[in-house]
């Protein structure tokens, strides 16, 4: 899905730094017999902002995702990486497979495409698509005939959005969350599609709009390693996810980063 703020002369620049940085540096493997792009260091790949599971504070990368990746990182033995990239390219394997980085973290919704290019995680989150306006705006996307729509290049909400919005509404693209959000919020889009999470939380701080639905398209994240070779990342992030929702560790950062507890916790 995922998602976030970037120029696209910065967006380039991540990709080129970060093929460069996984082409030029030594990798290394870890006492469990995972293989890193890094010596020492889990690379996680993500785009901001996507609050709360990822965005920017001071100069550090934060989230629920990110503090996710601590765990494994922890598990490892070894320090976490962000690096930051646009979403399109963590969603189509590239990022990953020109080694920029060893995981993705980026809210990302497991769909039967993705699974094609990745290899996911067990699930960790549940979301499903929500209709974000301006106070007193649209209820629903029929009611947006003729209207603007604003969506996230390469994430769920844009196919949900292409596949049921009517057929008279514009759909305008965007590179992260962060233009998305802007868009309902100036005007230049009458309502944005993208995940329920981080349109709820971004309400919380502009009082101005508000999720006037949620759409049940039953979507689940999980996070992504190459298919080439990343079986053990893959069953180490499975083993983290596993302990932290056995030992509580999962409800508190939940409760950390989204202000409730957990569902089913």
């Amino acid at each position: 899905m995922r998602k976030r703020l970037m120029t696209a002369a910065v967006s380039t620049a991540a990709l080129a730094l970060g093929a460069l940085s996984g082409c030029g540096s030594s990798g290394g493997t870890t006492e469990s017999g995972v293989s890193l792009v890094k010596k020492g260091t889990l690379s996680v790949c993500t785009q901001v902002p996507y609050k709360p599971f990822e965005f920017q504070q001071g100069g550090d990368v934060v989230g629920f995702d990110i503090s996710l990746m601590d765990e494994l990182a922890k598990q490892l033995k070894v320090k976490v990486a962000v690096v930051q990239t646009p979403f399109e390219g963590i969603q189509s394997g590239q990022a990953l497979n020109t080694k920029q980085c060893d995981i993705a973290a980026a809210g990302m919704t497991i769909t039967a495409d993705r699974k094609k290019v990745l290899s996911f995680s067990d699930p960790y989150f549940d979301a499903t698509q929500a209709l974000l306006v301006k106070k007193g705006g649209a209820t629903s996307l029929d009611q947006l005939a003729g209207k603007t729509i604003a969506v996230q290049q390469g994430t769920t909400g844009e196919i949900y959005t292409k596949e049921n919005a009517p057929k008279s509404a514009t759909i305008r693209v965007f590179e992260d969350l962060g233009l998305l959000t802007t868009a309902v919020k100036t005007g230049q889009a009458d309502a944005g599609v993208q995940d329920n999470g981080p349109l709820l939380d971004y309400t919380k701080a502009n009082p101005d709009t508000e999720v006037t639905a949620e759409f049940d398209t039953g979507e689940q994240y999980g996070f992504g390693v190459s298919k080439n070779g990343s079986q053990k990342l893959k069953d180490a992030a499975d083993e983290m996810l596993s302990r932290v929702k056995e030992d509580g560790t999962y409800d508190a950062l939940y409760k950390k980063w989204f202000g409730q507890a957990a569902p089913n916790s």
